[in-house]
Protein backbone atom coordinates (compact mmCIF):
# COMPACT_ATOMS: atom_id res chain seq x y z
CA UNK A 1 0.00 0.00 0.00
CA UNK A 2 2.87 2.37 0.76
CA UNK A 3 4.34 1.76 -2.67
CA UNK A 4 0.97 2.56 -4.25
CA UNK A 5 0.76 5.80 -2.29
CA UNK A 6 4.25 6.79 -3.38
CA UNK A 7 3.34 6.11 -6.99
CA UNK A 8 0.17 8.16 -6.66
CA UNK A 9 1.74 11.27 -5.16
CA UNK A 10 5.41 10.83 -5.99
CA UNK A 11 7.55 13.77 -4.99
CA UNK A 12 5.08 16.35 -6.19
CA UNK A 13 1.64 17.40 -5.06
CA UNK A 14 -0.97 15.63 -7.19
CA UNK A 15 -4.27 17.28 -8.10
CA UNK A 16 -7.31 14.99 -8.20
CA UNK A 17 -10.47 15.75 -10.16
CA UNK A 18 -12.69 14.13 -7.55
CA UNK A 19 -13.13 10.75 -5.89
CA UNK A 20 -13.49 8.84 -9.15
CA UNK A 21 -10.15 10.15 -10.43
CA UNK A 22 -8.37 9.33 -7.16
CA UNK A 23 -9.81 5.82 -6.80
CA UNK A 24 -9.21 5.09 -10.48
CA UNK A 25 -5.57 6.07 -10.11
CA UNK A 26 -5.28 4.06 -6.87
CA UNK A 27 -6.75 0.96 -8.53
CA UNK A 28 -4.39 1.26 -11.47
CA UNK A 29 -1.38 1.75 -9.17
CA UNK A 30 -2.28 -1.33 -7.11
CA UNK A 31 -2.85 -3.41 -10.26
CA UNK A 32 0.52 -2.42 -11.70
CA UNK A 33 2.35 -3.19 -8.46
CA UNK A 34 0.77 -6.64 -8.21
CA UNK A 35 1.53 -7.40 -11.87
CA UNK A 36 5.14 -6.25 -11.55
CA UNK A 37 5.57 -8.46 -8.48
CA UNK A 38 4.06 -11.46 -10.25
CA UNK A 39 6.31 -10.99 -13.28
CA UNK A 40 9.38 -10.49 -11.10
CA UNK A 41 8.64 -13.65 -9.12
CA UNK A 42 8.22 -15.57 -12.36
CA UNK A 43 11.61 -14.50 -13.69
CA UNK A 44 14.16 -17.30 -14.04
CA UNK A 45 16.72 -15.51 -11.87
CA UNK A 46 14.18 -15.46 -9.03
CA UNK A 47 13.62 -19.18 -9.10
CA UNK A 48 11.40 -19.47 -12.16
CA UNK A 49 8.39 -21.57 -11.32
CA UNK A 50 9.68 -22.79 -7.95
CA UNK A 51 7.23 -22.45 -5.10
CA UNK A 52 8.43 -21.29 -1.68
CA UNK A 53 6.44 -22.39 1.34
CA UNK A 54 6.70 -20.81 4.75
CA UNK A 55 4.56 -22.62 7.27
CA UNK A 56 4.08 -19.38 9.25
CA UNK A 57 2.43 -17.66 6.28
CA UNK A 58 -0.08 -20.33 5.33
CA UNK A 59 -3.61 -18.95 5.46
CA UNK A 60 -6.97 -20.50 4.81
CA UNK A 61 -7.86 -17.80 2.32
CA UNK A 62 -4.93 -17.31 -0.03
CA UNK A 63 -3.98 -14.65 -2.51
CA UNK A 64 -4.30 -15.50 -6.20
CA UNK A 65 -1.39 -17.29 -7.82
CA UNK A 66 0.95 -15.15 -9.89
CA UNK A 67 -0.02 -16.85 -13.15
CA UNK A 68 -3.71 -16.27 -12.37
CA UNK A 69 -3.00 -12.61 -11.65
CA UNK A 70 -1.10 -12.23 -14.93
CA UNK A 71 -3.93 -13.90 -16.87
CA UNK A 72 -6.44 -11.56 -15.20
CA UNK A 73 -4.32 -8.53 -16.05
CA UNK A 74 -4.05 -9.53 -19.72
CA UNK A 75 -7.79 -10.15 -19.92
CA UNK A 76 -8.52 -6.88 -18.11
CA UNK A 77 -6.42 -4.92 -20.59
CA UNK A 78 -8.44 -6.40 -23.47
CA UNK A 79 -11.66 -5.71 -21.59
CA UNK A 80 -10.66 -2.06 -21.02
CA UNK A 81 -10.36 -1.58 -24.78
CA UNK A 82 -13.85 -3.01 -25.18
CA UNK A 83 -15.50 -1.22 -22.23
CA UNK A 84 -13.32 1.04 -20.10
CA UNK A 85 -16.02 1.92 -17.53
CA UNK A 86 -16.71 -1.70 -16.69
CA UNK A 87 -12.96 -2.36 -16.50
CA UNK A 88 -12.65 0.50 -14.00
CA UNK A 89 -15.38 -1.12 -11.90
CA UNK A 90 -13.41 -4.38 -11.89
CA UNK A 91 -10.22 -2.58 -10.82
CA UNK A 92 -12.02 -0.82 -7.98
CA UNK A 93 -13.67 -4.02 -6.75
CA UNK A 94 -10.75 -6.42 -7.24
CA UNK A 95 -7.60 -4.38 -6.67
CA UNK A 96 -8.83 -1.71 -4.24
CA UNK A 97 -11.37 -3.92 -2.47
CA UNK A 98 -14.33 -1.57 -2.67
CA UNK A 99 -17.84 -2.93 -2.25
CA UNK A 100 -20.31 -2.65 -5.10
CA UNK A 101 -21.95 0.29 -3.35
CA UNK A 102 -18.64 2.11 -2.84
CA UNK A 103 -17.50 1.50 -6.42
CA UNK A 104 -20.86 2.68 -7.77
CA UNK A 105 -20.52 5.92 -5.81
CA UNK A 106 -16.97 6.48 -7.09
CA UNK A 107 -18.05 5.86 -10.69
CA UNK A 108 -21.25 7.89 -10.36
CA UNK A 109 -23.58 5.03 -11.30
CA UNK A 110 -26.44 3.34 -9.50
CA UNK A 111 -25.89 0.21 -7.41
CA UNK A 112 -28.13 -1.92 -9.67
CA UNK A 113 -26.10 -0.78 -12.68
CA UNK A 114 -22.87 -1.60 -10.84
CA UNK A 115 -24.26 -5.07 -10.02
CA UNK A 116 -25.13 -5.69 -13.67
CA UNK A 117 -21.74 -4.42 -14.84
CA UNK A 118 -19.96 -6.57 -12.24
CA UNK A 119 -21.81 -9.72 -13.30
CA UNK A 120 -21.18 -9.04 -16.99
CA UNK A 121 -17.51 -8.18 -16.37
CA UNK A 122 -16.86 -11.32 -14.34
CA UNK A 123 -18.44 -13.49 -17.03
CA UNK A 124 -16.52 -11.78 -19.83
CA UNK A 125 -13.19 -12.01 -17.97
CA UNK A 126 -13.80 -15.66 -17.08
CA UNK A 127 -14.43 -16.54 -20.72
CA UNK A 128 -11.37 -14.60 -21.87
CA UNK A 129 -9.10 -16.26 -19.31
CA UNK A 130 -10.46 -19.69 -20.26
CA UNK A 131 -9.84 -18.88 -23.95
CA UNK A 132 -6.25 -17.83 -23.16
CA UNK A 133 -5.60 -21.07 -21.30
CA UNK A 134 -6.81 -23.20 -24.19
CA UNK A 135 -4.11 -21.76 -26.44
Amino acid sequence: MHEAWLRLVGYQEQQWNGRAHFFGAAAEAMRRILIENARRKGAQRHGGGQVKLDIQEIEIATAPKDEELLALSDALEKFAIRDNQKAELVKLRYFVGLTTEEAAKVLGISVPTADRWWNYSRAWLYEEIERQQRF
